[in-house]
């Protein structure tokens, strides 16, 4: 229903006046007695009325909806932040609005117009990319947190992990277990985020000897991870030398290795070991043969709503690192 005829609805019930409900609604209740402020719980209750944030934002200029923008819910590292996210936002009193972005530049400015529109008070950038639409909004200093992948163009507060220490990370890994020939798999089309996984492996091993141009290096192209994965696989498997361990630079990275390897009959982990860096809860039931870097993506979502907070408050931007583990 409307929200003047609701607030009407209720105050024909509960025997006061339309102002007292609105009141007691936006939580004034120090001017009535206890009595008509259970009276009109009760009422609201009854009728079933709920406030609308729309109407609600557009009086007094500040919303309570933040929305959300994901470049693929089909990946199940993003889906776990969204819902880490909203439950986050829920417990602070605020609504999130979800919206799918495909990896598309020309969707996500369609999503930031029509957000800007419902006057959001915030945005999540979930693996954004770069854009004219996010240009000019992060030009005009709207609340903004990236989380993934850093902000495209500017700054702006960044929630994630090391990714350069992560791919160092399995760099020592494969060198302390004596691996001989390393390999590695990523996008052609990469983010901040893979991109930096590539180079920090890359350069841990340079460091303890074993230079970028003896590594055996894929690249898929296309926005599916699962495809880039394949199609790196039969770059690397084609190569001079075979590979006894590959960094994957996400789980469907991996999945999609590891049918090429399948389909030349290779045996993973025996024959070539791989790893990943996202660690999904769903490997254990999928894929218990893949080594993870676990990225604690459920925690998430404190450290957006964190970071929004800080923005809400003046307070200076930071980015919000997290831990990670094999």
């Amino acid at each position: 229903m409307p929200e003047d005829v609701s607030l009407t609805t209720v105050a024909a019930r509960a025997g006061v006046s339309i102002s007292t409900v609105s009141r007691i609604v936006n939580g004034e209740t120090r001017r009535a007695s206890a009595a008509t402020v259970a009276r009109v719980r009760d009422a609201i209750e009854a009728v079933g009325y709920r406030p609308n944030p729309v109407g609600r934002a557009l009086r007094r200029r500040q919303s309570q909806v933040v929305g959300m923008l994901v470049a693929n819910l089909d990946n199940p590292a993003m889906a776990t932040i969204a819902s880490s996210t909203e439950a986050a936002l829920r417990s602070a009193g605020y609504v999130m609005m979800l919206c799918d972005t495909h990896d598309r530049a020309d969707l996500q400015d369609d999503y930031l117009s029509a957000l800007r529109a419902q006057l959001v008070r915030g945005f999540v950038m979930v693996a954004s990319v770069p854009s004219k639409g996010l240009a000019d909004l992060s030009a005009e200093g709207a609340p903004m947190v990236f989380v993934t992948r850093r902000a495209p163009a500017g700054r702006g507060p960044f929630v994630g992990i090391d990714d350069r220490a992560a791919g160092a990370a399995v760099a020592d890994r494969f060198i302390d277990e004596g691996r001989r020939a390393p390999a590695v798999a990523f996008p052609q089309q990469g983010s901040s985020a893979t991109r930096d996984r590539v180079l920090g492996f890359l350069a841990r091993l340079a460091e303890r000897g074993r230079p970028a141009v003896s590594v055996i290096q894929g690249e898929g192209s296309g926005l599916s991870h699962l495809q880039v994965g394949y199609e790196a696989a039969e770059k690397i498997f084609s190569a001079g030398d075979k590979p006894d361990a590959i960094l994957c630079v996400s789980d469907q990275i991996a999945y999609g290795v590891r049918r090429r390897a399948l389909e030349r009959g290779l045996d993973v982990p025996g024959d070539c070991s791989l790893v990943s860096i996202d660690g999904s809860p769903l490997n254990k039931w999928v894929a218990p043969w893949l080594v993870s870097v676990e990225i604690p993506y459920i925690a998430y979502g404190q450290e957006v709503l964190a970071s929004l907070n800080a923005i809400w408050a003046g307070a200076p931007s930071m980015d919000r690192l997290l831990p990670y583990r094999f």
